[in-house]
């Protein structure tokens, strides 16, 4: 069991962590996409170093990575753990002032940077929870960072504590901190092989006790339509507007289901997200998600009718539609492996909490890597509101987070 004296660190770290601004792009051609991220890198190289991980290093693409050595000789499988330091690029993460909330009470949250945010106790289910707990969020006039510096934190903590109290067993433990999570490409130069790990965690969730094993399947989708341009005064029976042609293909979108806004649980959606055109031309990028493959498919197929339907109608055009795979659900790899999911769960259960195995209405690093040869499940952070101006995370579910941690390294050695 964990100890219940751990001297806790997490909070001044990830405090000092929000300093950092790591927002990722989305439209960077370079890797990583920011080079601020790689300060951020720097700094935690200098504390995994001080901790006395002595192979502690950042590589040329801003992987940060250190090895906690096993203090045991049995045959223990190497463990990763995994958190990303890039923060979304929806919302900005310059200047970040973190603000803690101590001894909450109930009621909203009103933030003192912007008083028109609101985080509302009705309609943030988790708060309910938190009664007497001490909440951090912004000022509100950025993100937080907690995702996912929070997961750094984490990691870092229970790390430190393992180290501080060798009487606690464990295996080789790995640690890897990605750029460029946010923008899909956390993994692009991540090196399997030589990070070294059996099996690996992302500390890159949101409630307490969450485990999560399943992710959507995910394509990308992008159509052009072509269509023919002369000089407007002399177009009659000859133009062909491209521009109009695309937004009535986007107009015959279904309004009650099939989108982010009409979908939750297990539902997938067909996703138009970013449109640019002129008369000749016009382009849109869809994300399709699905947590089959099969529905992925069913769900490309639609869109591909639809657009050759409204295109038919227009002799003079040509379709393009091009599908790209971004991600698997990762269950269909976790599945092969299920003790590294259940050891979770025992960690969790140790850490006196009910687990909640769930699922990701979205991607993470665990995705790929579980297709890498990585089986990575993901675990809670505390975090909530992600990419949010009223994105938050309570102390005390943090410093659970640690403990599930510790207790996860235990569950390893004594399961060996």
């Amino acid at each position: 069991m964990a100890k219940t004296n751990i001297n806790y660190t997490v909070v001044d770290r990830f405090l000092k962590y929000t300093t950092f601004d790591t927002q990722s792009s989305e439209t960077s051609d370079t890797f990583p996409s920011t080079e601020k991220q790689k300060l951020l890198g720097e700094y935690l190289v200098k504390e995994l170093t001080e901790m006395g991980l002595k192979d502690a290093k950042m590589d040329q693409y801003g992987y940060v990575t250190a090895t906690l050595p096993a203090n045991c000789s049995r045959n223990i499988p190497t463990i990763g753990l995994i958190a990303h330091m890039d923060t979304s690029p929806d919302v900005s993460g310059k200047g970040v002032k973190a603000v803690i909330h101590g001894n909450y009470q109930g009621g909203d949250i009103v933030v003192p940077g912007d008083t028109s945010q609101v985080l509302s106790f009705d309609e943030t289910a988790d708060l309910k929870n938190q009664i007497g707990n001490d909440i951090i969020t912004s000022d509100g006039t950025t993100l937080l960072g907690a995702d996912n510096k929070a997961g750094i934190a984490e990691i870092f903590d229970a790390i430190n504590h393992l180290i501080q109290n060798p009487d606690i067993e464990h295996g080789k433990i790995r640690i890897a901190v990605t750029p460029d999570e946010e923008v899909g490409n956390g993994t692009k130069y991540f090196n399997v092989e030589e990070f070294g790990a059996d099996f690996a965690y992302t500390i890159d969730g949101e409630s307490a006790g969450e485990i999560e094993n399943e992710t959507f399947c995910a394509d990308s989708v992008v159509i052009k339509i072509h269509g023919y341009n002369v000089h407007p005064g002399y177009a009659k029976n000859k133009l062909v507007n491209s521009i109009k042609i695309m937004s009535e293909l986007i107009d015959q979108l279904p309004e009650d289901r099939l989108s982010p806004e009409t979908t939750e649980g297990r539902q997938g959606y067909v996703h138009p997200h970013g449109i640019e055109g002129n008369v000749e031309t016009s382009t849109v990028k869809f994300l399709i998600r699905d947590f089959t493959v099969e529905g992925l498919k069913e769900n490309e197929a639609f869109l591909k009718n639809l657009a050759e339907k409204v295109v038919y109608k227009y002799p003079k055009t040509k379709l393009e539609f091009d599908v790209s795979e971004s991600y698997r659900n990762m269950k269909y790899k976790l599945d092969d492996t299920p003790h590294v999911t259940e050891f979770a769960i025992e960690a969790i259960e140790r850490s006196n909490m009910k687990p909640k195995l769930g699922l990701i209405r979205g991607g993470t690093d665990g995705s790929r890597l579980s297709y890498m040869g990585l089986p990575t499940p993901n675990i809670f952070t505390g975090g909530h509101n992600f990419h949010s101006k009223l994105e938050w995370i309570s102390v005390q579910d943090m410093q659970k987070a640690v403990d599930v941690i510790v207790n996860l390294v235990q569950v390893w050695a004594e399961k060996a």
